[in-house]
């Protein structure tokens, strides 16, 4: 184990403490003044919506204070004023924020992606190369669903016991100093309710890792008062069972009140020690706190608050306690000197009047470079207009359209673009030189804009995984047929061996080498650090991955059985799905799922819901190997970039028998590009996981009766065949058919439309497109309950033949009356 090394804080003379104590003031106070202005700019309709720190200014300075270089946060929407003592915010890009400015350069966080108090820290350089973590301030990518921090705080913080138990883990010594990092969370009382709050509080708990979770407690969510959300009404009361025992085992829990601010330093600095040397959870129940402008610029918190709850509010709002404290704090030193803040209450005004100043310019500034912009793009094609107009059959029309463009104030890029292409509707009939320059305007300026919108999706680096390229399995002479399942293992074995950062874990992952050994022996040969169990809890397993995997490690987070990832699916879709695209791809968790599906017979083990997953995991790659030899290639292939993806292997795919490959983490199976397994002249099958393989058998059938199908394994749903293979395969034999077992509408759906429309194979079909899938309902229990819900040997070849039998009646005879 690493010896673990902490610095001790450093004593302060008065002169410093009174100028630190000055400056926590006036940062608190632009916090509290970005708030006031910022809903003002939300109800003149500057902005959309506004949802603000105020009231959890001064907890937030105690917080920040014991926040060092090298630690993560992972928090919430109200962080604003922890954010500024940091430095990592300001009042320019609270306002670029407020406005949804959508340049990197002036909304840091995520280029006007999410609204307002979204943090974020940059984790990646321009080439996508990790930044020295270690010596910047971390801030994990905040989103709005309650409680949806939690699980990757858990991971954040896991990373650290991995950075201290296992040597050689950062060669580059950039992302982490031994493991002294800290995970620090922040939650509204009122979301602790949710399921992902105790699950990772257990978790973190078991674990035994770093992590700070502050509770920032006004006694309401939204307008619902805490004695409907809480147990008791607290929820540090009914956390007392987890309070550490003589063991160490548990957490430290403090509970303090948010407006005190000499008790909330010497909490927050106890808490940090704690956590930082021996990595014990630690809870900090933040009381009596206020939110003086109620939950967001959507209401007003008169209409749910007493009278007597309000004036309660006033008096205790931390900032007024703050100055309160300030005002009236008198020290003697040893030579009888009397010492203080301040000599008068008009230093503080002037303080006060100095912060709002400086927040209101920074309003001022950030709307003026957020409108610039558009003022000038509003003026260019104005001009078209007007020469367009001059020339047009239609110029009363047009002119109109000019005037109501022109009487926009501050025009944002809807209006711009709203007036140019109700113009064209106007031109359509017409030719001249100046309609082809506003075309062309109109074109450019959509592919000029659009990309602020909607890049980062996916890497857009070369290092993409799509750009790995294939590198086929190798086979000696003498290559057994073995369980595919050992295919599997000797690959993670050789992956584990090459890659120090690869850890695998999940139920059942580690002592006996996950349900289907397909990582048998492999704890006892790299140690229970890096493959290992965890309780049966999917959400925060995927959260461990996260968080993990945005420290540089690489997570393989196994999730049993397909059925259980709907567990996770917040955390997948609104937290690992979005994150390259709400950071403007300046933070990547290349975490990879394992997990297994299809044909398990039953209603909650039938592992085939790939369409729900499809429209749910969009920015992860969606894997669908159809055995294990692909399985493994995909992995292979993803451990070389760094971008997320869920790889489904087939669940009854583990025993049968594959040859075993010699070059063992090094072939590659390539990510989006389909395979066709059988060539065929007369109908393209398009398939992929185990129905693959009875897509296969069926077409033995289908040649008996003289027709020969060309079958095509999808391999990626996302993405889906970059290279448009299937649409060469169909302009060859004019007819399609998708098979799979999910619900109608669902992945086959899907691959119709991808196929159909985006690559263009209508234009090639002589026959309708048809698709075969499983039954509306979940299977049914048994091996005939199985064969009455999903599609069968039988059923693909009666669906293949009856789309013949429409093209020549003559030859392929009905099967049935």
């Amino acid at each position: 184990m690493i010896k673990k090394t902490v610095e001790s804080p450093k004593k302060l003379s008065f002169l410093e403490f009174k100028n630190e104590v000055l400056k926590d003031y006036k940062t608190a106070i632009v916090s509290r003044e970005c708030s006031l202005l910022g809903r003002r700019e939300v109800l003149t309709g500057k902005a959309k919506f506004g949802i603000f720190g105020g009231g959890k200014e001064v907890p937030q300075l105690a917080m920040a204070k014991a926040f060092k270089k090298g630690d993560w946060r992972s928090g919430y929407y109200r962080d604003q004023t922890f954010m500024m003592a940091i430095g990592e915010y300001n009042p320019r890009h609270f306002f670029s924020s407020l406005y949804a400015h959508p340049d990197i350069a002036a909304d840091s966080f995520s280029a006007g992606r999410q609204m307002n108090g979204h943090f974020a820290t940059h984790s990646l350089d321009e080439d996508g190369s990790w930044k020295n973590l270690k010596d910047q301030y971390n801030v994990s990518s905040d989103i709005s669903p309650t409680s949806g921090q939690m699980p990757r705080l858990l991971g954040l913080a896991e990373a650290s016991k991995k950075f201290r138990k296992l040597e050689g883990l950062d060669k580059e010594n950039i992302l982490s100093d031994q493991g002294n990092e800290i995970a620090w969370g922040t939650i509204g009382n009122a979301s602790t309710s949710e399921g992902p709050f105790f699950e990772t509080i257990n978790a973190a708990g078991v674990l035994k890792v770093p992590m700070v979770i502050s509770i920032w407690d006004d006694e309401y969510g939204i307008s619902v008062h805490s004695k409907y959300q809480t147990t008791k009404e607290s929820i540090s009361e009914i956390l007392k069972g987890f309070q550490r025992d003589g063991d160490g085992d548990g957490y430290e829990i403090f509970v303090v009140n948010g407006w005190n601010y000499t008790q909330l330093v010497d909490v927050y600095t106890k808490a940090a020690k704690i956590a930082r040397e021996d990595h014990v959870p630690v809870l900090i129940h933040v009381k009596e706190l206020t939110q003086p402008q109620g939950h967001s610029t959507s209401g007003s918190h008169e209409r749910y608050k007493s009278k007597e709850r309000l004036a309660w509010e006033k008096e205790h709002d931390c900032i007024a306690k703050m100055r309160e404290w300030i005002l009236n704090f008198e020290l003697e030193d040893q030579d009888g000197e009397v010492l203080k803040f301040v000599e008068n209450e008009q230093e503080l005004k002037d303080l006060e009047k100095e912060a709002k100043t400086e927040v209101r310019k920074a309003k001022t500034d950030s709307w003026r470079a957020f409108l610039e912009p558009m003022l000038k793009e509003r003026k260019e094609l104005l001009a078209l207009l007007e020469k367009a107009a001059k020339k047009s059959e239609n110029e009363i029309f047009l002119e109109k359209l000019k005037r109501e463009l022109e009487a926009i104030d501050e025009p944002i890029r809807k209006n711009i673009l709203t007036i140019g292409r109700r113009s064209l509707i106007y031109l359509r009939n017409e030719e001249f030189k100046e309609k082809e320059l506003l075309q062309n305007w109109l074109k450019d300026y959509m592919q000029l804009q659009q990309p602020k919108y909607s890049t980062h999706l996916y890497s857009e680096l070369d290092s993409k995984v799509t750009n790995v390229s294939e590198v086929e399995a190798e086979y000696d002479d003498e290559a057994e047929d073995v369980d595919a399942r050992l295919i599997l293992r000797d690959n993670f074995d050789v992956l584990l061996g090459k890659h120090q950062k690869i850890m695998i874990f999940g139920e059942d992952s580690g002592k006996i080498g996950d349900v289907n050994q397909g990582l048998e022996g492999l704890q006892e040969k790299h140690g229970k650090e890096r493959v290992y169990d965890t309780g049966i809890r999917e959400a925060t397993i995927i959260g461990q991955g996260i968080g993990m995997a945005m420290r540089g490690l690489r997570p393989i987070a196994e999730i049993q059985y397909l059925d259980y990832i709907f567990y996770a699916t917040q955390v997948l879709t609104d937290d690992l799905a979005t994150l390259r695209y709400r950071t403007f791809g300046k933070q990547v968790a290349p975490l990879i799922i394992r997990t297994r599906g299809h044909r398990l017979e039953g209603i909650w083990h039938s592992g085939s819901q790939m369409g729900s997953l499809i429209n749910l995991v969009r920015g992860v790659y969606l894997l669908v190997p159809r055995n294990m030899t692909k399985a493994a290639g995909f992995y292979n292939a993803l451990i070389q970039s760094d971008e997320p993806a869920i790889v489904v292997e087939n669940l009854n795919g583990y025993r049968l028998k594959e040859r075993m490959p010699v070059n063992l983490g090094e072939f590659t199976t390539p990510i989006g590009v389909v395979e066709t397994v059988k060539e065929g002249n007369d109908i393209t099958l398009v398939s992929y996981g185990s129905t693959l393989r009875l897509v296969e058998e069926a077409s033995k059938d289908l040649s008996q009766v003289g027709i020969d199908a060309e079958i095509i394994d999808a391999q990626s749903l996302l993405p889906f065949d970059i290279e448009n293979e299937v649409l060469e395969s169909v302009r060859k034999t004019n007819r399609l058919v998708v098979i799979d077992e999910d619900i109608p509408g669902g992945a086959s759906a899907y691959l119709l439309e991808e196929i159909v429309n985006k690559q263009g194979a209508y234009n090639y079909l002589d026959s309708k497109p048809t698709t075969i899938t499983a039954q509306a309902h979940r299977p049914a229990y048994g091996t005939d309950g199985d064969y009455f819900s999903k599609p069968s040997v039988n059923d693909i070849f009666e669906g293949v033949y009856k789309v013949m039998q429409e093209s020549d009646p003559a030859k392929f005879k009905s099967l049935y009356f």
